[in-house]
């Protein structure tokens, strides 16, 4: 396990750069997930604008204006923050994060450099009023610009992340209602950040990009179809920060023998340890164990779990293949992301079977939260894929 860059770098490729430990593995992946499904979408409203289905809209800009005290105000501040904590502690990780100081005890701290943050602010807010006074007109002019609609790619992507981080937390908090007391009774951006949950994220992510596509004129199903195959391959992308960083999103203990007929994998596949997670979860790792210590960390599971991170990025992966050859072959909007659904849910519900997760009773029958969602999602996708095969020739991407 990893439960941040440098160790990867280290064990890897034998390369020491103490900074990478402010780099979270599971962190990293999930701005992956951001960047690959940003280009995927980005793609897919390029070709559904070649096809007519999106249309350039135009929009008025006013150029030559000298920036603002705010905006002058508001890049410094950035450039205050950057330097006083991210570039204090880059500098200085190799004495600050040794033995059992973990990071994220000095990136949640007031602990940080005036002297680098002003510098930085004032270098910012600097540029900020050059730019500005370098591109400035006697007599600022309105001008028509063309939006074209992969721009609002970035939007998209903008919104999601907000509305999708907030649902996550939002769902696990009602999944982990002690932890919901608890970080009233010490509230912190660790603990905030700590603990994420799915279908929250893309519950309440879709429910923004939902109004956003709303307000620029967008068509909603065409959004939703470019958007699902970058959502299921996104989910396999931070599903692989899961596997590598230990996050506890591991199935239940698997002390069985490997089957022979699956004796061409590699024994970590079929139950795995997770030792260094980024947790801390289990027993500490003795001499005996063929794992190194990563100091602040030392932790492996025994019984080993099954690795179901591993299993749903492998899943996930099949699965947009798939979604990637339906999107050019159905016609009508919205197909493509009732079959994201119904996949979803599909494959969601029965890698429940073997997860860790908390459990409830309802009408007598024993679910985690996630098993109740995903039949939903499930019922819903094939509801709304019956609704538009049923309207077909009314909905048709051109």
């Amino acid at each position: 396990m990893y439960p941040n860059l440098y160790y990867a770098f280290l064990d890897l490729f034998g390369i020491d750069l103490p900074f990478l430990k402010l780099v979270n593995s599971f962190g990293f992946f999930v701005a992956m997930a951001f960047l690959v499904g940003g280009y995927i979408i980005s793609l897919e409203f390029t070709r559904l604008t070649s096809l007519g289905v999106f249309k350039p809209n135009h929009t008025e800009v006013i150029t030559g204006k000298p920036a603002t005290l705010l905006d002058i105000a508001a890049q410094a501040f950035i450039g205050f923050l950057f330097g006083w904590k991210f570039l204090y502690l880059a500098i200085n990780a190799g004495t600050i994060f040794n033995g059992e100081n973990l990071p994220q005890s000095h990136l949640f701290s007031s602990e940080g450099s005036i002297f680098l943050g002003v510098t930085l602010a004032i270098i910012l807010g600097g540029w900020k009023w050059w730019e500005a006074r370098k591109n400035a007109l006697p007599v600022p002019k309105l001008e028509k610009t063309v939006v074209l609609p992969k721009e609002h790619v970035g939007g998209i992507l903008t919104v999601a992340a907000i509305g999708g981080i907030l649902g996550a937390k939002l769902f696990h908090l009602i999944e982990y209602p002690e932890q919901f007391v608890a970080f009233f009774k010490a509230p912190s951006l660790n603990a905030f950040l700590g603990g994420l949950t799915i279908y929250g994220g893309l519950f309440v992510g879709g429910l923004s990009v939902y109004f956003y596509a709303r307000h620029h004129g967008l068509k909603f199903l065409n959004v939703a179809d470019s958007s699902a195959p970058a959502l299921m391959l996104g989910y396999g992308i931070g599903r692989i920060g899961c596997q590598i960083s230990g996050d506890g999103d591991w199935g239940i203990a698997n002390p069985a023998p490997q089957p022979n007929w699956l004796s061409w994998l590699p024994e970590w596949t079929w139950s795995y340890s997770f030792p260094n997670n980024v947790n801390g979860v289990g027993r500490f790792i003795s001499e005996s164990d063929p794992w190194s210590v990563y100091p602040g960390y030392g932790t492996c599971l025994d019984p080993g779990v099954y690795p179901t991170s591993l299993y749903e990025t492998s899943l996930t992966i099949i699965l947009f293949a798939i979604l990637w050859k339906l999107r050019t072959r159905f016609t009508t909007a919205g197909l493509v992301f009732a079959t994201y659904l119904m996949m979803n849910g599909l494959e969601r519900f029965f890698i429940e079977k073997i997860r860790v997760n908390t459990t409830f009773d309802m009408l007598g029958i024993t679910m985690t939260q996630a098993e109740l969602i995903s039949t939903v999602l499930f019922i819903g996708g094939a509801v709304l894929f019956y609704v538009l095969k049923s309207r077909e020739g009314k909905n048709q991407l051109t």
